[in-house]
């Protein structure tokens, strides 16, 4: 009972224990490639046993997808990445926290392009994080540049300049 509450103690997301599965505890740098990817994969089998509504088994499941996309392993990673939204979704997860998960599945579409698909969920993201935090606030603006650049990128620009215009 004690070390598993110890365990508990040791595992929060928030906490700075959790870094263990991304940050190098010596250097305090990001890992990155394989290591990353090795890394999330030991996070997610240290959480999946845990019951789907477990918030440490849903950001393990998040550490999984960044680490299969540090590896490039961008299909199983957009398979992960998926299951994690439809998964916060279904739990009731915060806004803030769908608009990250769909930004980052927004990437993943990128990578592997599926641009059209990306652009639809770069939109709905500025749109959250208008709604959400108002239009001058770091997150929209960030939100807005990925969405502009979705738009560049399949030559929309005639979309892309006013929505530079609002931000600048």
């Amino acid at each position: 009972k004690i070390l598993c509450d110890e365990a508990e103690e040791n595992n929060k997301p928030l906490d700075p224990a959790w870094a263990r599965w991304h940050t190098c505890g010596l250097c305090k740098q990001n890992h990155h490639g394989v290591v990353r990817g090795a890394l999330g994969w030991a996070c997610w089998k240290t959480y999946v046993g845990r019951p789907e509504g477990d918030w440490n088994r849903i950001n393990a499941m998040n550490e999984l997808g960044t680490g299969l996309s540090a590896a490039e392993h961008h299909e199983d990673a957009l398979a992960v990445r998926e299951a994690e939204l439809s998964t916060r979704r279904r739990l009731g997860d915060s806004e803030e926290s769908i608009l990250t998960v769909q930004g980052n599945l927004a990437v993943t579409y990128v990578v592997i392009g599926r641009h059209e698909e990306a652009l639809n969920l770069y939109r709905d993201v500025y749109s959250g994080r208008v709604r959400l935090n108002g239009e001058e606030h770091l997150t929209t603006l960030i939100a807005a540049n990925n969405y502009a650049l979705s738009l560049n990128e399949l030559k929309r620009f005639e979309e892309a300049k006013p929505l530079l215009r609002r931000t600048i």
